[in-house]
Formats: C-alpha cells, structure tokens, sequence
C-alpha cells in the first residue's frame, strides 16, 4: 500500500501543497477575468499618500529585516535553550505558563490581524462585486484550513497506530513459542511514531506524533501569515504604515517563536530538524520584506491579484492558527493532567492567555 511508504512529516507537506495549489489555481483564473470585466477605481491604481518617501522607507526596510530576524530567532531558541535554565524546564510551572501567554498571541493572530486582513482583503472596493463581494470567501477558506488541520491531525495519529500494530517483532522463545511482548514495553515498533520515547501502552508513541504534528502544522500556518506581511510592508513606501508595522511584527515574532520554540521543544526533533524550522520560521518574514522590495516595481498590493492572493492565503492561515491555537495548543493543555492537578496553575495559565491575546489584539490598531 501506498501509505506503507508515507511517514507523518511527508503527509503534512503534501496536504500542505494541495492546499496552497487550490489556493492559487482560482487566483490565477479570477485574476485574468476581473482584469476584462472590472474597471479600477482610482485608489487601487496607486497608492497615493504624503506619507510616501522612497528613500526613508527603504532604511526603515532594512532595520526591519534586521530587527524582525534578531528577534524572531531570540524567541524560537528561548524554550529549545530552556534545558540549561532550571527555571524554564518543560517541566516547571513558568514553563506552562509562558507557553500559556504565546498560545493566547498565537490564538489573538488568527482572529485580529490574519483574518480581519483577509475580509478587508477579498471585500476591497478594488475586487469586482461578483463573487467577492456575495460570497464570505475568507470565513469559508478559513473553516476548510481548520478542518484540514483536524485531518492531517487525525489521520497522522492512525498512521501511527497502524504502523506500530504493523511492526511489532515477535521473538521466539528457546522452546520455539513465539513470547507476545507484555504492555510495559517488551514489544518493539520501529519507524518514525518510535523516537526513544518511553513506552506508556502505546501512549508514548501517539503523544509524540501529536505533539511533531503540531509543531509542523503550526510552522505552516505561521510560515504562510509570515511571507505575506512582509511582503505587504516591503512593497509599500508608506513610511506612516512601516513604523508602527515594524515594532508590532517584533513584539509578534518573539512571543509567537516562543509558542512554535515550545512545541518544536516538546516534539524532540533532532538537531537538523530543530535547526530547519528554526531557520525558516525566522526567515520568512525578513524574506517577504525583500522579496517586496525587489517586486516594489511591479507588485501593488491593492491591485486585484494582489488582494486575491494574499486574501486566500490570509484566510488559510488564519483557519489553521486558530485551530492550533484552541485545539492543540490551549484544549490539550488545559485539559492535561498538569493543569488539571492544579487550580491555582489554571488560574495562573488562564491570566497569561488572556495578557496574550489581549495584547496582540491590542497590535491590531497598528498591524
């Protein structure tokens, strides 16, 4: 079968690809259209503002690159570092506390900036009436970025599950008997849903995956909201809309690569792993900000196509954060034993989610 040859990671990269594909196969065939049908209204052939300086905005586009890295890479390796810190141990309470304020960032990002953006988006007085504006595009792209996160999430954990039942190794007594393996751990699985975790029953194996799965899918969702904002803020001259984008985008990046730090932690990657998705979720922001300059020229993002891209992506992005954020991130937390065991680390948890989604919601009035 072919699913013998598919490990988790590979499946989260390929329904990763699916999605983006449906994304832009209706973007570059709406695009065409609206360019025959639609006449422009003047505010979406140019971005006019007396904000607007070439040269001072382009300083302020390599401070950003620069700052935006510094401190994307500052709060992604802060938990992978947190095992030389006694006080940041997984296993402590600030450890679950902290992971409990980048959770409500992560939670506030979905629901005030990435998908407020994709609704003013795909509803600009720049997209043609029909179908932007008759359809809510971005809560239903959303939606189906949630429940695609819920299927990738489901079916990566009965992979695991069939695969362990399908590679057990029976040994065989001197007598010739086959000996089945007792529930504390004599039956051996191999493959990628076994990593050198204590085995619990079998629990061990799925809990791990839950948590790989959720560092995957989490970077995803990250990665795509990441290269459209910078993106925006390297296209544009504005230097009204730079300045307080690039303090808000600091604040994001270091408190979300707390939260996505945290979840790479818990999956136990290798170094190689740990080091890709450290690179990338660092990246891709300063790269978005120089791929706009470089397409400055030519790319306007109130133009059509322009809208409808990063509309779509907006919304997909959206659907999964907030997912991650409620389902894997918050729900498992909360409803784990640790907190479980404890009221007054609860209490303590559900202060530091709402101080952190209070305050990415507070970004929203300047990003």
């Amino acid at each position: 079968m072919a699913i013998q040859f598919m490990n988790p990671s590979s499946l989260v990269f390929v329904v990763f690809l699916l999605s983006i594909m449906l994304v832009f196969l209706p973007t570059s065939c709406s695009a065409q259209s609206h360019n025959q049908t639609h006449v422009l209204p003047k505010e979406c052939e140019a971005d006019i503002s007396d904000c607007n300086n070439k040269s001072a905005a382009f300083r302020l586009k390599i401070i950003a690159i620069s700052s935006i890295l510094v401190t994307s890479l500052i709060g992604v390796c802060l938990p992978l570092f947190s095992r030389f810190i006694p006080l940041l141990m997984p296993d402590r309470d600030l450890f679950v506390i902290v992971k409990a304020f980048a959770s409500g960032i992560i939670l506030a990002t979905g629901f005030m900036h990435v998908l407020p953006d994709s609704f003013d988006m795909l509803r600009s007085v720049c997209l043609p009436h029909n179908p932007w504006h008759k359809f809510h595009f971005s809560g239903f792209l959303a939606m189906l970025s949630a429940v695609l996160a819920l299927m990738v999430d489901s079916l990566a954990t009965s992979f695991c599950s069939w695969k362990r039942k399908n590679d057990y190794v029976i040994p065989k007594t001197e007598s010739g008997d086959k000996e089945m393996g007792s529930i504390g751990g004599n039956v051996h699985a191999h493959g990628h849903c076994r990593h050198g975790v204590p085995q619990e029953g079998g629990s061990g194996d799925t809990l791990l995956l839950r948590y790989r799965v959720v560092a995957m899918v989490l970077e995803v969702g990250i990665v795509v909201h990441s290269v459209v904002i910078g993106l925006s803020l390297g296209a544009t001259d504005n230097t009204c809309i730079i300045r307080p984008l690039v303090a808000a985008l600091c604040f994001h990046q270091m408190f979300e690569g707390m939260g996505l730090g945290g979840c790479i932690l818990q999956a136990e990657y290798k170094i190689l792993k740990k080091s890709v998705m450290v690179f990338f979720f660092s990246t891709t922001t300063p790269f978005g900000i120089v791929l706009g300059i470089v397409l400055s020229n030519v790319y306007k993002s109130n133009s059509p196509k322009s809208l409808i891209t990063e509309g779509l992506l907006n919304a997909s992005s959206a659907g999964l954060l907030i997912y991650m954020a409620l389902v894997d991130l918050l729900a498992a937390e909360f409803m784990g034993a640790k907190l479980q065991g404890s009221i007054k680390l609860q209490l303590k948890s559900y202060v530091a989610v709402l101080l952190g989604a209070g305050g990415m919601s507070l970004m929203a009035k300047w990003a």
